[in-house]
């Protein structure tokens, strides 16, 4: 039985640490095998070895993520010990040192990853950007979040926000009533809620009624061109090779662009008609555009949601696993 003891420079930072009801604490506890118990000032930490060593990082990495203003709940937690697990914990907080926007409430929204960070520098120094990864790495509203701090610092005269009006997987809505507004809405939805989140509803629908934010199916930008602008294509892989094409030749003077998308979850009839990757691959070479590839290390979501993409990424690994192997061909005596 091995025990190591951590001293707590403030009282807040002990609250903050163990979290309401000590939650954070247990999720340590029962994730490394050992106890934490608190004693004044102190926490000493009991139980066996990786375990102790394990808790000690992840509560050290806690307390200085407080000090630096992160706020810390339970997802953090089960990031942190992961981050301690793979050795990634500095990449962490370097990734985070930057903060990308400060939203309506004063939260300043971070990169969380060095996939997240080195993304966000691309939307920085790249007229284009083509972002792909799995959910949850950020994708979206990391766009959204710089394209907001560019319209702020006077970069930009407006943002422009659009995605393919296509439905998710088997689910079909079939008619839609409404003027076009009201029929469209339900794909842009995810869209509305990124802005809302940063700016506030209100702040939102203000900027929208007055057109510096505008956000429309993908449809519909054919013919434009725009200018002075920041040019968000959410979930792009729902796009074919041509509509990209369309989409990308209507920047105009002083506007930038980027593409984001999830090669897994491709909801057009035949898979082999999205133009994403071999859009990527057309423009991976040509100057000032940027390729980035985020992966399941940069999900911020749930823990639960990493394990769901891992669990499926195996799954499909092995189905193509056995797809090369050579069949067996039953001889009949």
């Amino acid at each position: 039985m091995q025990s190591e003891q951590i001293e707590f420079d403030t009282l807040e930072q002990q609250q903050a640490v163990f979290g309401a009801y000590d939650e954070n604490i247990k999720i340590i506890e029962k994730d490394l095998g050992v106890t934490i118990v608190l004693r004044n000032s102190n926490v000493d930490i009991i139980g066996e070895e990786p375990g102790v060593t394990l808790a000690s990082a992840v509560i050290n990495s806690l307390m200085r993520a407080h000090d630096e203003g992160e706020s810390i709940d339970a997802m953090y937690v089960s990031r942190m010990l992961e981050l301690v697990r793979t050795d990634e914990v500095e990449d962490a907080f370097k990734a985070s040192k930057d903060v990308v926007v400060l939203t309506h409430r004063a939260q300043p929204i971070r990169c969380k990853t060095i996939g997240q960070k080195n993304y966000v520098k691309a939307l920085q120094e790249n007229t284009v950007t083509i972002c792909i990864g799995p959910a949850g790495t950020g994708k979206t509203f990391l766009a959204v979040a710089q394209a907001v701090a560019e319209l702020k610092r006077g970069e930009i005269e407006r943002i422009v926000m659009s995605r393919p009006a296509i439905e998710a997987g088997e689910e079909r809505l079939g008619f839609l009533p409404g003027d076009l507004a009201q029929k469209v809405d339900p794909y842009l939805r995810p869209l509305y809620d990124a802005l809302n989140d940063i700016l506030g509803g209100e702040k939102a629908k203000k900027l929208q009624e007055r057109g510096i934010i505008e956000i429309a199916p993908l449809a519909y930008m054919r013919g434009r061109t725009l200018n002075r602008a920041r040019v968000i294509i959410d979930e792009s892989q729902n796009a074919s090779l041509p509509t990209l094409k369309m989409a990308l030749t209507r920047l105009g003077e002083g506007s930038k662009m980027v593409l984001t998308g999830d090669v897994t979850q491709i909801d057009l009839p035949k898979a082999n008609d999205s133009g994403l990757e071999r859009c990527a691959s057309i423009l991976g070479s040509v100057d000032d555009i940027a390729v980035m590839r985020l992966n399941n290390r940069d999900v911020i979501r749930h823990k639960l949601v990493r394990d769901i993409l891992k669990a499926f990424e195996q799954a499909e690994k092995e189905k193509a696993e056995n797809r090369q192997q050579p069949r067996q061909i039953k001889r009949i005596k």
